[in-house]
């Protein structure tokens, strides 16, 4: 073997034992942060922007797209992701039936995300939400 080939496969053998490490350190953060995002208690409002109208409906929030329902004196606040799992709509919250319904398919789901009625299949994720002071706080 030359001297320039044994040189070429123990720097092969160097990158390729680093290669892991690598690799791991590049993708840490990331995973990181977004494990982070999810676990961690998220302000996506006030309370007096939930007071107006009984509920607030926050999109592109650091957890996702959210809508909470109730009131700040009510306390027992109901969080879930207002996308349909049918074909992406938004649904609506009626406070009447205490249900959220889809407006363009007719799905409805429970206060819990539920699917009451379909052609919706698939539950609307929720979140744990509480009231923190004046801040809406939600954890995925």
């Amino acid at each position: 073997m030359k001297r320039r080939d044994f040189i070429n496969w123990v720097g092969l053998g160097l990158i390729a034992s680093n290669l892991p490490v690598a690799i791991a350190a590049c993708s840490s953060p990331s995973s990181t942060s977004t494990s982070a995002a999810s676990g961690d208690w998220q302000k996506i409002g006030t309370a007096k922007e939930l007071d107006q109208n009984g509920q607030l409906l926050v999109k592109n929030s650091p957890v996702g797209n959210v809508l909470v329902v109730s009131t700040s004196q009510a306390g027992n606040l109901i969080a879930v992701d207002p996308t349909c799992t049918h074909k992406g709509c938004t649904v609506d919250w009626k406070a009447d039936a205490k249900k959220f319904a889809c407006p363009c398919h007719r799905a409805e789901y429970g206060t819990d995300g539920q699917v009451q009625k379909g052609p919706a299949e698939k539950p609307l994720k929720t979140y744990t939400a509480k009231i923190e002071g004046d801040a809406i706080l939600v954890k995925g």
